[in-house]
């Protein structure tokens, strides 16, 4: 899987790209983690990047000729990609969610993310380059860089050995376990030494049943915890 990250702040994922299992995922050569600085494919001798937007209002909107200009480099680069996705992040765009990552994960060999900034880009971006405009949480961000993080490591988490125990994803949360229905879960809680604690002078303890190694007791105790629940799945490129 190959990343390609269109933004004017490049130097935000050198520690990300260079940190745990994103680094690990980046030396077994799982993943392929490309930032792109926007400035290069501006043409003024200031390199800019962005404009006042039409008809008045606060902020600057980023041009639409950079953009297009780095989408045609980054798809010469990535011509030998059979399947490619255009992300754009933003404020309007559907929420990801498990099931996004999950079908990315399945479905795509590269992913370009356009990282917005300031008042957003030029709408006629969106409207004709960009595949899915994706937002991740209803609240506003200064730009689409930690999204494009996000989604990343829910991406690469999903993808053949890139996780250290891939037991770890058998039971999770948000696994989908009935595809038609559109049923997932909470996964069960977890606990670890010691056995016993004192918080805020009240006593925690593990429960009984986990220390007490019978198997069967233990599953049916994780079952009763999970906590299961209807998907709404009314998000056309997650039905």
């Amino acid at each position: 899987m190959r990343f390609d990250i269109i933004t004017i702040f490049p130097e935000l994922f050198s520690s990300f790209i260079s940190q745990a299992l994103i680094a690990r995922a980046i030396k077994k050569k799982i993943i392929a983690v490309i930032p792109h600085d926007l400035r290069q494919w501006t043409s003024d001798a200031h390199r800019s990047v962005d404009g006042r937007p039409y008809g008045g209002g606060p902020g600057m909107v980023l041009l639409a000729e950079p953009i297009i200009k780095g989408l045609a480099v980054i798809k010469r680069q990535t011509r030998t990609k059979k399947h490619q996705l255009v992300v754009l992040f933003s404020a309007k765009g559907k929420t990801f969610i498990q099931s996004t990552a999950r079908r990315w994960a399945q479905k795509y060999e590269q992913i370009t993310f356009i990282c917005g900034r300031y008042e957003g880009i030029d709408e006629r971006i969106a409207d004709t380059i960009v595949d899915e405009e994706i937002s991740i949480g209803d609240y506003v961000l200064f730009g689409g860089e930690l999204p494009a993080m996000v989604a990343m490591e829910a991406v690469t988490r999903l993808l053949p050995s890139a996780m250290g125990k891939e037991a770890s994803l058998i039971n999770e949360s948000f696994k989908i376990q009935d595809e038609k229905a559109g049923y997932d879960f909470l996964e069960y809680p977890h606990y670890t030494r010691p056995e016993k604690l004192i918080i805020n002078g009240k006593k925690k303890n593990v429960p009984k049943v986990l220390l007490s190694g019978n198997h069967c007791a233990i599953a049916h105790w994780r079952e009763k915890h999970t906590k299961w629940r209807k998907k709404i799945l009314n998000l056309k490129w997650d039905k």
